[in-house]
């Protein structure tokens, strides 16, 4: 029987992390390549397309690559308690992995800000939870004047093993593959995990010749300041995970997509939600930012600046759609009430 033994034990070979490190992991990542037909299709053939849907990590997001790492080096290096900033999906994965590792969390998030499902998972895993009246980059900039402060150890994206443990989808992706996608498309927020995939590719290029991406980063655009040239002061989109102006990582990844022959682009909530649903078509249900790099491959495309033909595609989808039912929730109609007999149902099914 093959079984999950978490991003550490498996490719930790292949990670710069030090040795007094102690893994701490909930069996985290090899997550599914999970082939998308019907939308290859619909948007016009003649190529692989993929889905790489990190929402079936332990606590439903991409983030749990990177916690793994992150919680161990601290857990190895006796610290006694971790701090955050978050959108939410951090919140929850750091709490996760604190939780299990012993230690006390504190996760600080913008006021208001945060899907109730990644709030509720942050609070279940035992975090002290605190709301701050700015935006998320102000909580960023709270967190790292702290840990500078105190021993607290800052698992932001900031925290180099943060992105030694997120970079092993690249390799999960090459490994399936048996090569490099031709083109990897993916949402774009504080950056850290483009800057990761790149850092992913590159590794296992040098070491297997497993070729590398064109990448496709993709933003909101009300809070794009990677493709705007220029922070953002007031974020906003109901793409909760991405609603950030100051990116930490925004030059790495910007040099990502440049080196990578690639670009990041800014996509309206609109086309973002709209792609959500078309994935959940396929039986693929995300949180509105997971969309984000499908619905920018979709607009490539079709505006002609993407030609596909003939190349594997790779999007990655970042969290689970459980992460933010609301956004379904607060849209749809009430269900068909009927009364308890078959006559009933036989009517509304086959009138």
């Amino acid at each position: 029987m093959i079984t999950n033994s978490g991003v550490i034990e498996r490719y930790g070979h292949l990670l710069d992390l030090p040795d007094y490190t102690e893994p701490i992991t909930l069996n985290e990542g090899a997550t599914p390549l999970i082939p998308v037909h019907r939308l290859s299709e619909e948007l016009g053939g003649g190529f692989q397309l993929f889905v790489k849907f990190e929402g079936l990590n332990p606590t439903g997001s991409f983030k749990d690559r990177g916690m793994t790492a992150a919680i161990s080096e601290a857990y190895g290096r006796d610290a006694k308690a971790v701090i955050c900033a978050s959108t939410g999906n951090t919140a929850a994965s750091a709490a996760a992995y604190a939780s299990r590792a012993g230690l006390r969390s504190i996760v600080l998030i913008p006021e208001g800000k945060v899907a109730a499902g990644k709030l509720a998972g942050a609070v279940a895993y035992g975090a002290q939870v605190v709301q701050i009246q700015g935006s998320f980059d102000d909580a960023l900039s709270l967190v790292v004047d702290i840990s500078s402060k105190h021993p607290i150890a800052l698992v932001n994206s900031l925290n180099p093993y943060r992105l030694e443990g997120q970079k092993t989808s690249a390799f999960e992706i090459c490994d399936t593959l048996g090569r490099s996608p031709d083109i990897l498309c993916l949402p774009v927020g504080n950056a850290g995990n483009i800057t990761a995939y790149w850092m992913g590719f590159r590794q296992y290029n040098e070491i297997q010749s497993s070729g590398l991406p064109q990448i496709l980063g993709v933003q909101a655009e009300g809070a794009a300041p990677l493709v705007l040239g220029h922070p953002v002061d007031h974020p906003e989109t109901v793409a909760t995970a991405i609603r950030i102006g100051r990116p930490a990582r925004g030059e790495q990844a910007l040099q990502a997509a440049e080196e990578s022959g690639g670009q990041i682009i800014a996509l309206s909530d609109n086309d973002i939600l709209s792609m959500q649903r078309r994935l959940a078509q396929e039986g693929i249900w995300v949180e509105p930012a997971s969309a984000a790099g499908l619905a920018g491959l979709a607009s490539e495309i079709e505006s002609g600046g993407l030609d596909p033909m003939g190349k594997q595609i790779v999007a990655v989808c970042t969290g689970h759609g459980l992460k933010d039912p609301d956004i379904i929730t607060s849209r749809m109609e009430s269900p068909t009430i009927i009364s308890s007999d078959i006559n009933a149902l036989e009517s509304l099914i086959f009138s």
